[in-house]
C-alpha cells in the first residue's frame, strides 16, 4: 500500500518538502503548486525557486478527501533533541563537509570547471599587472632577517603555518526533516481531527467549500474557482477556460457580469467557466460564456 503524502501545515498552509512527493503530485495528480523557497548563490530570487512547494488550500483538501495525503502539523512535530541525537547529527554533518573539502571538484560540472579555471587565470594576470606596475622604489623592503636562524623574527608568521583553502566546497544539507531523529509528525487523516486539532481550517465558508465543491474530481485536479483551466500540464498546454464560482443556485448574477465575463473569455481566446455549487445536493452544475460574433 502506497504511504500518504505528508502535507506539512504551518500557520494554516500546506507545503511539501520531498522532491519524489512533488513529482508524484504533478505526474500522477496533476497538482503544481507553487515553489516559495529560495535557491543559494541565484540572483533572480523571484524567478529560480525551489523547495518547500506550497499549495493551495483547495488542493490540500482533495488531496485530503481522496486520501493521497495527510495533514501535519510541523512545528508540533519538532521536539527538543538529546544531547546524543545532536552529536551524531554533527558528526555527519562534519564528516560530509570534509568529504566535499577534499574534493571540490567532484560536484562541479565540466562548465563548472572551465569558468573557475578562467577567473583563477584573470587574477594571476591581474595580481602580476599590479605587480609589474608597482615601482621599485615603493615595494615593500624585504623582512629583515635575524642572525640566529632558529630565532623568529616578533609579528612574523611562518610561512608553514600558513594553510589557504584550496577552493570553495557545498555541504548539501537536507530539506525534509524526515530522516531526523527528534522528529515525529502526528498525522491528521481527515479534515475534521485536523479542525478540531486547530492546524486546518479550510473550507469554514459557503465560498470556500464552493470553491472544494467538485465531486468528480479523479486522477486531476478539476477547481471551480477563478482560476485557469487546463487539460493537463501547463507547461504542455494552453488553459481552455477561466473558470469562476458561483457559490449557491440563487447566488444574484448581473447582466453587466455575464457579459463582462464573455468578453474577458473570447478576448483571451477562453470560454468563461460558470461553476454553480449546490451545497445542500453537493452537485456542480457548469455553464460556459461566449461573446457572440465579435471579431
Amino acid at each position: 500500500m502506497t504511504q500518504p503524502i505528508l502535507l506539512r501545515v504551518s500557520n494554516f498552509k500546506a507545503y511539501v518538502w520531498d522532491v519524489d512527493d512533488i513529482n508524484i503530485l504533478r505526474s500522477h495528480h496533476h497538482i503544481c503548486g507553487i515553489l516559495t523557497g529560495t535557491l543559494p548563490h541565484l540572483s533572480s530570487q523571484n524567478i529560480f525557486l525551489g523547495l518547500p512547494l506550497q499549495l493551495m488550500p483547495e488542493e490540500a483538501v482533495l488531496l485530503v478527501e481522496n486520501g493521497i495525503a495527510v495533514l501535519v502539523d510541523d512545528p508540533s512535530a519538532h521536539h527538543a533533541p538529546s544531547q546524543s541525537a545532536l552529536k551524531a547529527t554533527n558528526s555527519l554533518t562534519e564528516e560530509k563537509g570534509s568529504i566535499e573539502a577534499s574534493n571540490p571538484d567532484r560536484a562541479m560540472s565540466e562548465n563548472a570547471k572551465r569558468k573557475r579555471k578562467e577567473r583563477e587565470e584573470r587574477r594571476a594576470r591581474s595580481k602580476a599587472n599590479i605587480t609589474s606596475s608597482v615601482p621599485a622604489e615603493h615595494s615593500p623592503s624585504p623582512h629583515p632577517t635575524s642572525e640566529n636562524p632558529s630565532q623568529t623574527v616578533i609579528g612574523e608568521t611562518p610561512d608553514n603555518d600558513i594553510v589557504m583553502p584550496s577552493g570553495s566546497y557545498t555541504v548539501n544539507i537536507p530539506a525534509s526533516s524526515s530522516k531526523l531523529e527528534w522528529y515525529a509528525p502526528h498525522s491528521n487523516a481527515s479534515l475534521t481531527i485536523a479542525r478540531e486539532t486547530g492546524i486546518w481550517l479550510y473550507p469554514s465558508t459557503l465560498q470556500e467549500r464552493a470553491r472544494c465543491g467538485d465531486t468528480t474530481w479523479e486522477g486531476g485536479l478539476n477547481l471551480v474557482a477563478e482560476y485557469l483551466v487546463y487539460p493537463g500540464d501547463p507547461l504542455r498546454y494552453h488553459s481552455h477556460f477561466i473558470a469562476s464560482v458561483i457559490e449557491a443556485p440563487d447566488a444574484a448574477l448581473r447582466p453587466m457580469e455575464i457579459v463582462a465575463h464573455g468578453r474577458l473569455g473570447t478576448g483571451t481566446k477562453k470560454a468563461h467557466l460558470l461553476c454553480e455549487w449546490n451545497d445542500e445536493t453537493r452537485v456542480v452544475s457548469y455553464l460556459s460564456v461566449e461573446w457572440a460574433g465579435f471579431g
